[in-house]
């Protein structure tokens, strides 16, 4: 299946990208490799592989939920680079 500057110009306007004029050329080539690269993945053979449900087979190792005493805002205010009031302190992002 090849592409075509139309099939191009129809993908980018349904995925609302703008692509420039001179650059629909290199697009559409783009576009060709990737869909030579998916044929290519079509032809390796999977029937007897089995889909992954996790990378990896491996169980979590889970810790015990202990509650603690907490009580402990010096240690962690002391990570901070900047704390006041008790509370981390960060920069103004709203004027």
């Amino acid at each position: 299946m090849a592409i075509d500057n139309e099939t191009v110009k129809r993908v980018a306007f349904l995925s609302r990208l703008r692509v420039e004029n001179d650059k629909i050329e290199a697009t559409k080539e783009e576009f060709n490799k990737i869909l030579t690269w998916i044929e290519e993945l079509n032809e390796i053979n999977t029937d007897n592989v089995e889909p992954l449900i996790a990378v990896n087979d491996m169980p979590l190792r889970m810790r015990k939920d202990e509650v603690t005493a907490g009580h402990c805002r010096e240690d962690i205010l002391k990570n901070a680079p900047a704390a006041e009031y008790d509370y981390f302190a960060v920069p103004k992002v709203v004027e």
